[in-house]
This record gives C-alpha cells, structure tokens and sequence, in this order.
C-alpha cells in the first residue's frame, strides 16, 4: 500500500508550508499528492504549482467536480499539467452535491451517473486522440445542437498530442450504484468515510461493477485510495485528545453538508448503521448547535475513520486498512517531521 500526501482544498486564506510538506513527501518516499477543490481554490492550480518543485511524486486530484468545466476542459486541463509533470497526474473527479452543482455552477444535478459516464467517455475520446470528439448523450452533446446553438459546431481533435492515452481516471463515489459504476468505467476509486469495518459493504458493488461486460479493470489492478487522518501519539491520553478534536468535522460532514433533504455523506454514515445518530447530529447542526452536535459522535466511529494511536499500534491499523483492499492511503500531514515520522514508522 502506497502513502500520498493529501492537501484538500483552502480555507479562509492558502495554507502556509505546503511547499516543505510536499518536499518531505517526495524525500521520504511517499508515491502521491492529492489537491481538492469545494467553492473556493480550485484542484488544478496548486497541485501545478506545488508539483512543479516534484520529479517523481504522482500528482492527483480528490477531487475535480466535473459541473465546474465541461468535459472537454477538463482533458485539456489533465493533458496539459501530464505534460509538464512528464505523466505523473491521476485524474480524480466526482459529481459533488445539488447545492453546490445548481448553487455555484449553475447547472442541473439530475442524472449524476449518466452525466459521469459520458464524462469519463469524453475525456477518454480526448486522450486517445484517435478521431474527432463526438458524443450523442444528452448531457454534453457534441457538436452541440440545442436551444442558441448557430449551427456550425465542429467535432474537434485536441492539437496538442496527449502524452498517455491511458491517463488514469478515478472517481468519487459513495452509493450503491455511482460505486458499481466506477468499478465499471474507472481506474480507480476514491471513496468517502471507507473505514475497515465499513468495507465488507463496498465489496458486492464493486464486485457488481468489475463484473459488467466491457469493465476497464479487475480487483488486480483497479486502485483504491481512501482518505483519513493519521496521528501518531505517546498513549492513550493523547490518542483521546486527537479524537475529540476530529469530532467536530465528522460532525460537520454527518449533519451540516449538503441539503437537509439530500446529504450524501449523511447517507453513507446512515449506511455504516448511524441512522439515528445521524438525524440527531443534523438536528443540531443545522439548529446551530454545532457543539452538541459533535459530543454525540461516538469514539468508535472517529477512530475507525482514522488512525491514531502509538508506533505499533498505527502499524496494526495501517495493515488491517490495507487488508481491505486499500492500495493508497492519503494523509493529511501539518507539518514536515510529521510527514518524515509517518514514513519512518510505516517502512
């Protein structure tokens, strides 16, 4: 199992020391770095610009929201950074939410596999460069020939010539169906809240999807790359301290993203058995009463999302998240030395 470096997206401000934290990464052996984009920074700029000080680290996105540019910009987008980074860059994207899709974007959310399938066919079209670039989806006809359209719309191949046709492509997905379909049509997965005792659910729609006439990948060769946060502390006292402090972002992800109607992390908590907690969670938060809302969230779940806990006992974890099928574990690191221990401890 692989380690990569995950830098998410900014806050307020943009974070300070990432330069040195990406350093530490390429020196101490880590094989990626992942950048993130919400309504705010976007992916592909810091991961070029932090990147460009990096020879051998892979350069990936966790990821892309595909409303946020057609699919054509977003092969120009990965073609252009694999160029330059001499065919370093995993492509991630994901569908994101109705309220940031039709809020920020200002396009539909309707239909969220077929429009990632005719992306990802899309974007294939675009990297293979074999024949002009057609497709006859709904979702992002081409040429284009709807409402305004002048009429001269003319299939196109990219001029600059794609370093990899076979670009790896990997997609964010949580339900039944868009992770089954990612087994299908990608090359890997990026999944939200993935713990070792939330995996045996994944299994049978992955299965599903590698099982479909026409699946790119198989179990052998198709990557998965789960997010958490991992600490490494002296004992038990300090490993209580980090979950409390996590508490409040599994909170937040649990009761306050998305719409109350429609939170797609609400369900994938709902689906590890959270139900009830989860309703109460959100009660709370979308109340205001954000602290109470982070005092229900029990230990056990924080600490299955994550792993904290002494030397021997991050190495225990980091197996047994491995055992699962993990091929890429992506750490969010504060500092250099932390990002140095970490290697340390798990070679």
């Amino acid at each position: 199992m692989k380690l990569g470096l995950q830098l998410g997206y900014w806050g307020a401000q943009p974070p300070t020391g990432v330069a040195e934290l990406v350093a530490a990464a390429e020196d101490a052996g880590f094989d990626s770095m992942f950048t993130a984009e919400a309504w705010g920074s976007d992916a592909f700029t810091p991961l070029a610009w932090w990147g460009r000080e990096t020879s051998r680290l892979r350069l990936g996105t966790s990821i892309v929201q595909m409303s946020g540019r057609s699919p054509a910009s977003i092969a120009m987008h990965a073609l252009t950074l694999d160029h330059l980074s001499g065919g370093r860059v995993v492509l991630g994207m994901g569908v994101s939410g109705p309220q940031v899709v039709e809020g920020w974007y200002g396009q539909p959310f309707a239909k969220p596999l077929a429009r990632t399938r005719e992306v990802v066919s899309i974007i294939r079209q675009v990297l293979a460069r074999e024949a002009p670039v057609t497709n006859e989806g709904p979702h992002y006809p081409l040429p284009y020939r709807g409402e305004n359209a002048v009429g001269l719309g003319k299939p196109l191949k990219p001029i600059v010539h794609p370093l990899r046709a076979d670009l790896p492509i990997w997609l964010g997905a949580e339900g039944p169906k868009n992770v089954a379909q990612t087994a299908e049509i990608a090359d890997g997965w990026i999944p939200i809240f993935y713990t070792p005792k939330s995996a045996g659910m994944y299994q049978p729609w992955l299965d599903e999807g590698f099982a479909r006439p026409g699946a790119r990948r198989t179990r052998t060769d198709f990557e998965i790359a789960a997010t958490c946060h991992l600490e490494i502390v002296p004992d038990a006292a300090g490993k209580q301290a980090v979950l409390d402090a996590m508490k409040p972002f599994v909170a937040l992800y649990m009761g306050g993203m998305g719409a109350k109607e429609q939170n797609f992390h609400k369900m994938v908590f709902e689906r590890m058995g959270y139900a009830e907690l989860a309703d109460e969670v959100q009660r709370l938060y979308l109340g205001g009463e954000k602290d109470r809302a982070a005092a229900l969230v029990p230990d056990e779940l924080v600490d299955d999302m994550h792993i904290v806990g002494t030397e021997s006992e991050v190495r225990d974890r980091v197996a047994a998240w491995e055992e699962t099928g993990v091929t890429t574990l992506l750490l969010s690191c504060r500092s250099a030395d932390e990002v140095r221990r970490v290697a340390e401890v798990l070679a």
